[in-house]
């Protein structure tokens, strides 16, 4: 059964494929294997590998083999790739922008997006989103999220807010905020290790 495309990037043809286009140009000078792309993208390898194929035949990555091992990265010299990394970092950047920015900050213990940018992702029509919410779960100092946020907005480009709360709030199921974060559309970045 053939599925809508993803409503923030329609020319795309699925949700995976912004995914994983977007992690590997969105940070070019990583080389990184498709077990890698794989799990950072929440797909399967073979759908990592199928993506990857399409994107070294039309020369937008470089590949080269390590044992039995493919490692890609972007590659910068096609023309393509700059246009190409801006429109992922509006379109996809803010949860791959975000979830790398976040994982370098200590104590966090969960990381979302919420709001509008999580509604896009998860199929609701409507334009692209202005600005972009997200909320931290932990014992981490504000400055370190406004730097954050601030280094986000500036590579997608609009504006982020992060919003902090405490793993007891978070876990509070009649505070008004959290029942209305939870009953809406959820992108949980990954953080992990890093708290």
């Amino acid at each position: 059964m053939k599925t809508a495309g993803p409503v923030l990037l329609p020319l795309l043809r699925s949700e995976a494929q912004g995914e994983i286009i977007a992690r590997i140009m969105l940070d070019p000078e990583q080389e990184r294997s498709l077990t890698e792309i794989a799990r950072e993208a929440g797909v399967t390898p073979a759908t990592a590998m199928r993506e990857v194929d399409r994107l070294v035949r039309a020369g937008l990555v470089t590949e080269r083999r390590v044992g039995t091992a493919r490692l890609v990265r972007a590659d910068q010299s096609n023309p393509a790739f700059q246009p190409l990394a801006e429109l992922l970092a509006v379109t996809y950047g803010p949860v791959v922008v975000v979830e790398r920015l976040l994982s370098e900050v200590p104590g966090i213990e969960r990381a979302y997006v919420y709001g509008s940018y999580a509604a896009r992702r998860a199929g609701d029509e409507g334009r692209t989103p202005r600005d972009i919410d997200v909320l931290v779960v932990g014992r981490v100092p504000r400055e370190a999220l406004f730097d954050v946020a601030e280094e986000a907005s500036r590579r997608v480009r609009r504006e982020v807010n992060i919003r902090r709360i405490s793993p007891e709030v978070w876990g509070e199921e009649s505070d008004p905020f959290v029942a209305t974060v939870k009953s809406r559309p959820l992108i949980e970045l990954d953080v992990r290790g890093h708290g």
